[in-house]
């Protein structure tokens, strides 16, 4: 399975689960079509969301909608609870009326708790808690109990959660929104995941999956709102960012590991990229 595509191993068909994660726990830069939210329980995590890189302090949350991409850098002394479900537990159908969907909802939210008004923080970090309890303890009428709690969860964002300041784009959603698209794209970020550090064209991609480069470059677009070169790019751009904030070697080295051809092609790249150099954004991420 694709690390930069997740579906995640839920243990049955209700698809729900929450996990703690030490500090030390990395995860490499992903998507995945369920929600997820994050609990930094002890100390500082460290998160990167798209092209930023985020600290949660201890006792924030933050959310991400379906196909944010997202990583995880290391973070000693810290723990953070994992919630992750599919919106597929709630029956919009019958239950919405004049709301938003789901999708919308979570879109369109603010993500970062410490943006939040004081009251609703306290309602979600409780139900988290609750859910996160729940799950250690083996009851009768667990899911129930488990469903009464994210239901309860979805109310209070439906009336408390403020829209983000700025919109995200849709076309990144698009990839994640339906498990059989999910499944065909991964076998082309497996492919770009395996042969991102080598000379790697949209051709021998399509090639691999089966598809003309007409068709290819066609269904790449839709799917993810980028093309193809755009994409491989951004991907090597993350790699190059995990492992600046990972790993202390030579610039050399970190070109080579992230995929490109020269030291002199990454530094332009990355800084066109970023805003900064790579050196820079290392130095950066070293005083925080």
């Amino acid at each position: 399975m694709s690390m930069y595509l997740e579906i995640p191993e839920f243990e049955s068909e209700f698809r729900f689960r929450t996990f703690l994660n030490d500090g030390l726990t990395i995860v490499y830069p992903h998507v995945h079509k369920e929600i997820e939210i994050i609990y930094a329980k002890r100390g500082t995590v460290n998160i990167g969301v798209d092209d930023t890189i985020i600290e949660l302090e201890e006792g924030d949350l933050y959310l991400f909608s379906s196909g944010q991409p997202h990583y995880f850098l290391a973070s000693p002394e810290s723990e953070r609870y994992v919630y992750q479900f599919d919106m597929q537990l709630f029956e919009e159908p019958l239950l919405r009326e004049n709301e938003v969907s789901l999708m919308t909802l979570f879109e369109e939210g603010e993500p970062h708790s410490k943006n939040w008004p004081a009251s609703f923080t306290e309602k979600i970090t409780g139900l988290l808690i609750e859910l996160y309890q729940l799950e250690e303890e083996n009851v009768v009428g667990k899911r129930y109990l488990t469903l009464g709690l994210l239901y309860q969860l979805i109310g209070e964002c439906y009336q408390g959660l403020p829209k983000r300041k700025q919109a995200v784009n849709p076309l990144k959603r698009t990839a994640a929104q339906y498990k059989e698209t999910l499944q065909r794209l991964n076998d082309v970020f497996e492919y770009i995941e395996s042969h991102y550090q080598e000379v790697l064209t949209m051709e021998d991609t399509a090639r691999h999956v089966g598809f003309s480069p007409h068709y290819f470059t066609r269904f790449f677009k839709t799917n993810t709102g980028k093309t193809f070169m755009q994409f491989l790019t951004e991907y090597r751009i993350n790699q190059a960012k995990f492992i600046l904030a990972n790993e202390k070697i030579p610039m050399a080295e970190v070109a080579e590991k992230a995929g490109f051809a020269s030291v002199k092609t990454f530094h332009h790249v990355f800084k066109e990229a970023v805003g900064q150099s790579p050196l820079q954004y290392q130095k950066q991420l070293n005083q925080n």
